[in-house]
């Protein structure tokens, strides 16, 4: 593995506005009446979205590498988790400015094989000063090979005082991944997901399980302002199979999120923090 030292410290900055129809789309992609004056928690992922030519687009969908993230040459990106804080609201029809900066590179040997970490800090800036700040994390893995076994997994906790079932469907895969302009073929493209990255179905996108985690943390505190959330992925997720998103209830400004699939196993673990 080549040395990605170079890389830390890397900036880049990326403008966009706060428009109301990405926000629109989304609503209506997660079957929910649409913003009129502030963007929900974890929305802003439909803005600042990268955005290569189709010239600059790798045979798995993603930019080539090499660019603002180092080229790691392991086949599979997965999001990892993350960690956010919110100083502000963002406001329909502000501007902002999105500044990442590589915080880290580290490998690591797994019984898979090697694992490539890079976290990427982000601090979005608006005319009322900073917004929000989001430490981003980002897996490298090797290519699936024939005989692999999955690692195990954790079994999901089963005191939840919340739950809803998720039926994640294809149409919303691809929604959700127009709407991010994600074009990584394992979350629409099913032989690519299958038969190239072996899969058992198209992967459900981590930063949409955080959506719909966040979504039900704030039913069930309606009214309270988000201070912070961080997730972390557990197992992956795919569309063959209904899961669940659950919460517990301890009666303070904490919940603890997590999300279940059909066998039980955690697929994603979350804390979200309300202001007091």
């Amino acid at each position: 593995m080549p040395s990605f030292d170079a890389w830390v410290g890397r900036t880049e900055s990326v403008s966009d506005e706060i428009t109301a129809a990405p926000a629109a789309a989304l609503a209506a992609t997660l079957d929910v009446d649409a913003p009129r004056d502030e963007l929900p928690p974890l929305w802003h992922w439909t803005y600042f979205t990268p955005k290569p030519r189709a010239s600059e687009i790798g045979a798995d969908g993603h930019a080539r590498r090499g660019g603002f993230l180092p080229p790691v040459p392991l086949p599979r990106r997965m999001w990892a988790g993350g960690r956010l804080e919110w100083q502000a609201p963002l406001r329909l029809g502000d501007a902002f400015t999105r500044t990442s900066r590589i915080e880290r590179i580290s490998e690591k040997n797994a019984r898979s094989g090697p694992l490539v970490f890079v976290t990427v800090r982000h601090e979005i800036a608006g005319p009322r000063g900073l917004a929000l700040t989001e430490e981003h994390d980002i897996v490298y893995r090797d290519a699936a090979r024939e005989g692999d076994m999955p690692p195990p997994a954790q079994p999901a906790p089963r005191d939840d005082s919340f739950a809803r079932e998720i039926v994640p469907d294809p149409v919303l895969l691809f929604r959700y991944s127009a709407l991010t302009f994600n074009g990584h073929r394992i979350h629409y493209d099913r032989p690519y997901a299958t038969e190239v990255e072996g899969y058992p179905g198209l992967v459900v996108h981590g930063p949409l399980i955080a959506t719909l985690l966040m979504m039900l943390g704030r039913a069930a505190r309606p009214g309270r302002a988000v201070r912070r959330f961080e997730f972390r992925a557990m197992h992956p997720i795919f569309d063959i199979h209904r899961f669940h998103v659950c919460g517990r209830d301890s009666g303070d400004a904490r919940l603890a999120l997590w999300a279940r699939d059909h066998q039980a196993r955690l697929a994603m673990n979350a804390m979200l923090d309300f202001t007091e």
